[in-house]
Formats: structure tokens, sequence, C-alpha cells
């Protein structure tokens, strides 16, 4: 099997919880069955939020680019990233080495063909850098006021339990409900609380889809 390099530390539970999943998905009957990952966990990327919200922060390109490339020297044959925001500088991680970049964004926008109108619950910054559109082929909707959602992600990367937002998640994927057909959890911190959504909200996690990406490349 080809091992697959993951960018990680974008938070550290999101890597984990990736990972994780990686673990649920593959049918195996033994420790080889499993998936090779090479995983850098590296929390020190400067902030995406000071970088892309705030504008006081350094830019984690130069970061990023280096992860991959300690990334290929360690034996990786592809790369992923597990943070939707630090999409915003796949460039720099593709550019940095000759490994494919299993883009998440991209298994994303394939995973939502056919679901309607989109509903995005994202950090603020996925919003104001547009990373998406150039994805996803039809318009989608965000919250007019995604603060409730930063707090949110700021919450879990401080170390509050997945089911402490479940109740402000779960609001606002409803008000977006109104409008729109199906949700996409485009935000890794996100992705802890939405398994605990009520049944009745149609949705779709881009971390679920890098897990698919991954397991494809992994086992080709």
């Amino acid at each position: 099997m080809n091992p697959v390099g993951i960018l990680g530390g974008m938070g550290p539970q999101a890597t984990v919880l990736l990972m994780q999943k990686v673990i649920d998905a593959t049918p195996a009957k033994d420790d080889a069955d499993h998936l090779p990952l090479i995983v850098h966990q590296n929390p020190a990327v400067p902030s995406r939020i000071k970088a892309l919200i705030e504008g006081t922060g350094d830019s984690p390109a130069p970061a990023l680019a280096q992860m991959a490339r300690d990334l290929a020297a360690a034996g990786a044959t592809a790369l992923a990233m597990p943070c939707n925001t630090a999409h915003h500088y796949a460039a720099d991680v593709a550019g940095a080495t000759d490994l494919p970049f299993l883009d998440m964004l991209a298994a994303t926008a394939s995973a939502l063909q056919g679901k309607g109108r989109i509903g995005i619950l994202a950090s603020p910054a996925t919003r104001l850098t547009g990373v998406f559109d150039t994805y996803l082929t039809g318009p989608y909707t965000a919250p007019a006021d995604d603060t409730a959602l930063l707090d949110m992600i700021r919450a879990i990367k401080a170390g509050a339990s997945p089911g402490s937002i479940t109740e402000p998640l779960t609001a606002e994927a409803r008000a977006l409900l109104q409008t729109c057909d199906h949700i996409l959890i485009a935000c890794t911190e996100l992705s802890l609380t939405a398994p605990l959504l009520p049944a009745d909200i149609p949705w779709t996690d881009s971390l679920d889809c890098l897990v698919s990406a991954i397991r494809t490349h992994a086992t080709s």
C-alpha cells in the first residue's frame, strides 16, 4: 500500500479524528491490513485565523511547504491536509514537492453533486477567502453572521468537548436549511461535532471526503 503524508496540527484533534476515520473506514483483520499514514502533527503552523481574518499573523505557507517536503523525505507517496481553511495555501503545498496533493475541497465538491442548494458551516476565513468558489458548481450559502461559528471553533481548539457545541451548531444548521437543501461541514473542528447533529439534518463532512481520497490512493 502507498503511504499518505498528512499535514496535521490544524488543529490537533482534527488530525487525530482523520486518522480514526481512516482506521474505521478500513476493513481490517490485522494490523497489516490498515493504511499507512505518515503524520506531521505540527500545531506550530501559524494561525490561519490571524493571517486571513485578523491580518496580524504570519503566512502559514512557508511552514506548510516545509511540512510537505518533510513528509516527502519520510516516504510519503501523496499529501493530504485535513484543514479546509489551509487549502487557501494548497498551491504552496502542491508546489513544494512532486507528490500528488489529495485536494479535500475537490473531493468534497464531487461528493456534493446532486445534493441541491448547499449551506456551509465553516470558519469565517473559509468564507472570506472564497476557497470553495472555484470548486462548487452552484452558489452556496453561509451564515450572514459567522461569529458564533468562530466561537465554536475556538472553543474546540481550546479543549471544549464536541458535545458542548452541539446545540449552537444545530441552530446554525437549521437556520441555513430554511433556504438550503444540504449542509456542508467545512471546518475540521466542527467535524468532531457533526455526528451529534439531529438525524433529520442532511450533511456532508469534508473530512469524510478526504478519507475517501486517502483510501483510494493508499490502496491503488
